[in-house]
């Protein structure tokens, strides 16, 4: 999953735009989030601890599904040149492996004067969603991305 990069400015974003990316889960991505960040909570790795659990089988890691929204903002919406101000999340359901994450994001307040963004952000499987909340970005218009072209036009 490498979704294809697009770059929007702050001058191409309008209210209501949005983008969507699915994403099934590998028990790999887990075992590698889990490396990277060192959260070997055994309800993520160990089939026997999370058989265990309420959830009765492995979850994927709340801040992986989170990740997924990052994906969305640095590739595609906005895409390249974007900076993550803020990010509220709210935790509604497990993601299991095999399960298949639509990440949507769409442009919900734009703040010309700031050059800010606030994006909502939901995460579904199977149409519940299992994990929202509200991104604010910082986003570069194009006299800022290309200050050449900017003064010759």
């Amino acid at each position: 999953m490498m979704p294809e990069l697009r770059v929007l400015y702050f001058e191409d974003l309008s209210v209501g735009m949005s983008e969507t990316l699915s994403k099934t889960i590998a028990a790999s991505d887990v075992v590698g989030f889990a490396e990277i960040t060192g959260d070997r909570n055994p309800i993520h790795l160990s089939e026997h601890f999370a058989a265990r659990t309420p959830f009765g089988t492995r979850i994927a890691h709340g801040l992986y599904t989170a990740g997924l929204i990052s994906a969305v903002l640095g590739t595609r919406l906005p895409g390249p040149g974007a900076i993550y101000i803020s990010q509220s999340l709210n935790f509604r359901a497990p993601v299991r492996i095999g399960d298949t994450v639509d990440v949507t994001v769409e442009v919900a307040e734009l703040v010309p004067e700031r050059r800010r963004a606030r994006l909502t952000c939901t995460c579904a499987v199977g149409g519940e969603t299992v994990l929202d909340g509200e991104a604010l970005v910082k986003v570069p218009t194009k006299a800022e991305a290309d200050p050449i072209a900017a003064r010759k036009g």
